[in-house]
């Protein structure tokens, strides 16, 4: 393992040796592709957020809330923190430029949003499979009848896991500036190698053994009863799916990171641009997500039919009302020479 003096590394595109018409091309991709970011996908992501919050917080005080919408509920709240965190990247193609410290306390809050919503889809995967063989240990049957100690023991992981990352950024220069990522390029290669394996190796093997775990059968009426019990996680396996493609390429690019430090390279213009394609590609996918349960998850697509039907009503009351209205208005228009006619 390379020396954790992590001060000789920086930036290609800072790099005298890189070739220059290679940073130019590499800085107008990234700029694109985070303009488009920027315009496109965070503000639906936003608005399919508070979206599916304002549904679900309608459900909580008609008591129609179910577990599996109380999970989800922490899932958005984990994917909004994402995509306002993913405003960082508003400077590319340069550069956050920040101290240290600030820059560790925005990786903080990035990696618990990270790890959190990858435990939750863990969780939902689990609460499936439970849902079809409920658990004969008792300690664990009740925990998985209570929804909130699940979702407090997958944040609980989250904060551990974090702090263990976030303390291998280093505590060396925190008072000067730096170019900042939320995946900061200072960290030790221990960061990124601890970081894949839980926050990617881990938690997608455990969803695939949960998934294939649930989709053993043996009989007919059983393999019925599953489809039954699968329509209410639709969201939850795509969402995954969703997630895993996009957090692989991400997951290898740091990988890819990591090979270079052990060599004590930065890197080309290439290796910086195909970073920056993962990491806006790690943070289309909170915006996707929230999309694919605002119009997958029945009660999120109940709620926002209701309210798309109200609106309609509205705007046909209101264009009923100023039809009826003009012809009023022109009754009255009409029966004035009349009466100047008369006398």
């Amino acid at each position: 393992m390379v020396s954790h003096n992590m001060t000789w590394i920086k930036y290609p595109s800072h790099s005298q040796d890189s070739n220059i018409e290679d940073i130019i091309f590499s800085q107008h991709v990234t700029s694109r592709l985070m303009h488009g970011y920027i315009a496109l996908f965070v503000p639906t992501g936003l608005i399919a957020g508070l979206i599916i919050l304002g549904i679900f917080i309608k459900n909580y005080l008609q008591h129609a809330l179910k577990k599996l919408d109380i999970m989800i509920v922490a899932h958005t709240v984990s994917s909004i923190l994402m995509i306002l965190l993913s405003l960082t990247i508003i400077t590319r193609p340069a550069y956050l430029r920040v101290s240290y410290l600030e820059c560790g306390t925005l990786s903080f809050f990035f990696n618990l949003s990270y790890f959190n919503s990858q435990y939750l889809r863990v969780l939902m995967m689990l609460s499936f499979f439970f849902n079809k063989h409920p658990p004969q240990n008792a300690w664990i049957s009740k925990a998985h009848q209570n929804t909130m100690v699940c979702i407090g023991f997958v944040l609980i992981c989250a904060f551990c896991v974090t702090l263990i990352v976030v303390a291998l950024l280093g505590i060396t220069n925190y008072h000067k500036d730096t170019d900042c990522q939320l995946d900061p390029l200072f960290a030790w290669p221990e960061y990124e190698i601890i970081k894949f394996t839980f926050g990617f190796c881990i938690p997608s093997l455990a969803k695939l053994v949960g998934f294939v775990l649930s989709f053993v059968k043996k009989t007919q009426t059983e393999i019925n009863r599953s489809r039954q019990n699968v329509h209410p996680y639709l969201a939850v396996f795509v969402i995954t799916i969703t997630m895993f493609a996009c957090r692989l390429f991400y997951n290898i690019m740091l990988l890819s990171r990591t090979v270079l430090k052990i060599h004590r390279s930065v890197g080309t213009p290439q290796h910086e641009l195909t970073m920056n394609i993962a990491e806006i590609l790690l943070f289309s996918e909170s915006c996707l997500s929230l999309l694919i349960i605002l119009f997958l998850h029945k009660p999120c697509r109940s709620g926002l039919l209701n309210v798309v039907n109200k609106l309609t009503k509205v705007c046909r009351r209101r264009d009923s009302n100023s039809a009826l209205e003009i012809r009023e208005f022109h009754t009255e228009v009409s029966s004035v020479p009349s009466e100047n006619e008369s006398h």
